[in-house]
This record gives C-alpha cells, sequence and structure tokens, in this order.
C-alpha cells in the first residue's frame, strides 16, 4: 500500500460514516438518531449534513496530517511510522498532499 491507497482508505471510512450519520431511517448510529429526534425541517436537513461532513472532513484531514507530521495530535507533533503488512513505510511523505487532495479539494 502506498500513500495515496492509504488516504484513500480513509476518506472511503469518512464518506461511511458521514452516511451512517445522517441516516433517517433504521440509524444504527447514536449521532443519526439524535438528528432524527431534532425533527428538522426539509430546509433544515442540507444545513445539519453539511455540518456533519464538515466535522468529518476537518477531523479525518487532521489526523492524517497529524500522523505525516505536519500538524500535532493530542499536543504532540511528530511524523508516525506507518508500516503495511508487507512491512514497507506507508507514510513517504506524500499524506498531507494527498489528504489535501481529496479532504480539501475534493469537496
Amino acid at each position: 500500500m502506498n500513500s495515496e491507497e492509504f488516504v484513500t482508505l480513509f476518506y472511503k471510512e469518512k464518506e461511511n460514516y458521514f452516511k451512517e450519520c445522517i441516516k433517517e431511517k433504521e440509524p444504527e448510529f447514536l449521532v443519526a438518531e439524535l438528528i432524527k429526534s431534532l425533527e428538522l425541517k426539509e430546509n433544515q436537513k442540507p444545513i445539519m449534513n453539511k455540518i456533519v461532513d464538515t466535522i468529518l472532513t476537518d477531523i479525518f484531514y487532521s489526523i492524517l496530517l497529524g500522523l505525516e507530521g505536519a500538524a500535532s495530535i493530542g499536543g504532540i507533533q511528530e511524523r508516525y511510522s506507518i508500516k503495511g503488512d508487507d512491512g514497507e513505510e506507508i507514510n513517504d511523505g506524500d499524506i498531507g498532499g494527498y489528504a489535501y487532495e481529496y479532504f480539501q479539494e475534493g469537496d
């Protein structure tokens, strides 16, 4: 696995979380139940969806930057070694660039 594939998996995970968070029928996530309990009007739902999407984007993007060492995680900024099952380094310094491409330019 390379940096782009790693970031792509994070992006897919973020998208899956987003879908579950805004799910109205048979919600499985607590956040989806809480949003449903608000009984939002139809014109309010897109705003709530954007709020949830933005929060998830910011969190996933920040974690990826933190792993690369471009941002801090819990107040500590350092580059983390990430290796695949094959022992190959995934964090080769490109995670931040791909994270920007997928999480910032894609939105």
